[in-house]
């Protein structure tokens, strides 16, 4: 059965509203991030990260872009993972760190 997490947030007088904390972290947005929407025929609207700037590894972006799409056209197909796969993904990789900030030099190619 596929995992889903329902959401609401409310419009304020001017039309605004706050970006729910679970979609921030879903979307992983920080601050000034800009927002992209895709609004369906069928009066459906698909919310996502937009683009980010242009120096940004272009066939990441597409296959990004084709990874979202993929879960805003069949959300049936996730599936939440249990522990002992997670465990068996913890044993195959070992204790790694990872800054997901840092730079890239040279020698890390």
């Amino acid at each position: 059965m596929p995992a889903t997490l329902e959401v609401e947030s409310t419009l304020t007088d001017r039309y605004q509203t706050t970006v729910p904390e679970t979609v921030r972290r879903a979307l992983r947005l920080g601050k000034r991030d800009k927002l992209h929407y895709v609004i369906r025929s069928n009066g459906e609207v698909v919310l996502t990260r937009a683009a980010a700037a242009l120096d940004d590894d272009p066939v990441l972006g597409q296959f990004l872009a084709f990874l979202s799409r993929d879960l805003a056209d069949h959300p049936e197909r996730l599936q939440a993972i249990d522990a002992e796969f997670v465990q068996r993904i913890q044993s195959l990789v070992g204790p790694v760190d990872v800054d997901f900030d840092g730079t890239l030099s040279p020698d890390d190619e």
